[in-house]
């Protein structure tokens, strides 16, 4: 078992589970993104750690069918596609993009969101914004 490093976060802390209720989760995924107010900012691209904690609705037996599941991997490719599209002045801004993004999918009941900035302050190992979204807006 792989010791965490001191003081370092590994993605957000989970809601317990309800009956009927599964967890999916993508940790600490690292990328580059056009992302801050500052010209310097604006510059170049900064590395963003992003973790996602999606609390998902059981509909039905899995079958060992991948239409099945929310999957990962398109998640992943939604937080690329995201991250991607352009400049974004504010983390908050990116961490409410990317829950939108999560709760597309109707399975999707809560979605968890920290992005981290990993290049802001020389002393400090992110700083950045975490938030929870619920399906209806609640």
């Amino acid at each position: 078992m792989s010791k965490a490093k001191p003081g370092r976060s590994h993605g957000v802390a989970s809601p317990p589970l309800r009956r009927g209720e599964s967890r999916l989760f993508v940790r600490d995924l690292v990328l580059a993104c056009r992302i801050g107010v500052h010209q310097h900012e604006r510059l170049a691209n900064q590395r963003v750690r992003i973790n996602l904690d999606l609390t998902i609705a059981d509909t039905g037996p899995l079958d060992d069918d991948l239409d099945n599941v929310v999957c990962y991997s398109q998640l992943v490719t939604g937080i690329r596609r995201v991250v991607g599209a352009g400049h974004i002045n504010l983390v908050e801004t990116l961490t409410e993009r990317l829950a939108q993004m999560c709760l597309e999918d109707e399975r999707v009941e809560v979605a968890r969101v920290r992005v981290e900035k990993l290049e802001v302050f020389p002393e400090a190992e992110s700083v950045g914004y975490e938030i929870e979204r619920r399906r209806g807006g609640a």
